[in-house]
């Protein structure tokens, strides 16, 4: 369960691309705005195709993503970070978002390949492999150490759980800023 909307959470558990926009969209909005995104985004464009997008011209895209109710808190630079993970997928993947984990050599590829993607820091590198891992069985040797070791979206399988992982990234930004 990403959302309560089983369209949305169809869409990310069949479309490794959807996934990726999913997680980058998922900062400073709601879990479930950042995952019913690549849903939206689909809708409005009539395709979730990585080469399309990443040759899209970026003001149109900016206006599918600033179209009411906008894709996103921040659309504007949302889209233009979607565009630049669509590109770096079309680059370096042939436009496969899911040769990304599929051909990943072990758990350091897994993890380094997932870093150089465009919005994918550290934490968000350890939240798609424990989501590979839980949701997808995507294990290469090693990948336990590039996992998530808190409550994330990759065990989220309720209301209940989704409410434990909100609070849990409430509690790390707070824990964060306190520093």
């Amino acid at each position: 369960m990403w959302t309560d909307r089983p369209e949305a959470n169809q869409l990310l558990e069949a479309d490794p691309l959807a996934l990726l926009i999913g997680l980058v969209l998922d900062q400073q909005v709601k879990m479930e705005k950042a995952f019913a995104g690549p849903y939206d985004l689909k809708q409005r464009l009539g395709h979730l195709d990585a080469r399309r997008i990443a040759t899209m011209d970026p003001d149109a895209l900016d206006k599918v993503f600033r179209q009411r109710p906008a894709l996103h808190r921040f659309p504007g630079s949302m889209g233009r970070r979607v565009q630049a993970l669509c590109q770096a997928v079309v680059k370096d993947y042939g436009g496969d978002a899911g040769a990304v984990w599929r051909e990943a050599r072990d758990g350091d590829d897994l993890a380094a390949r997932i870093k150089r993607l465009p919005g994918f820091g550290e934490m968000k590198v350890k939240i798609l492999v424990a989501i590979l891992a839980k949701k997808f069985g995507v294990k290469p040797a090693g990948w336990e150490k590039h996992a998530a070791n808190w409550h994330t979206v990759a065990d989220v399988d309720s209301e209940a759980t989704m409410a434990e992982a909100r609070q849990v990234k409430r509690d790390m930004k707070a824990a964060k800023l306190k520093h």
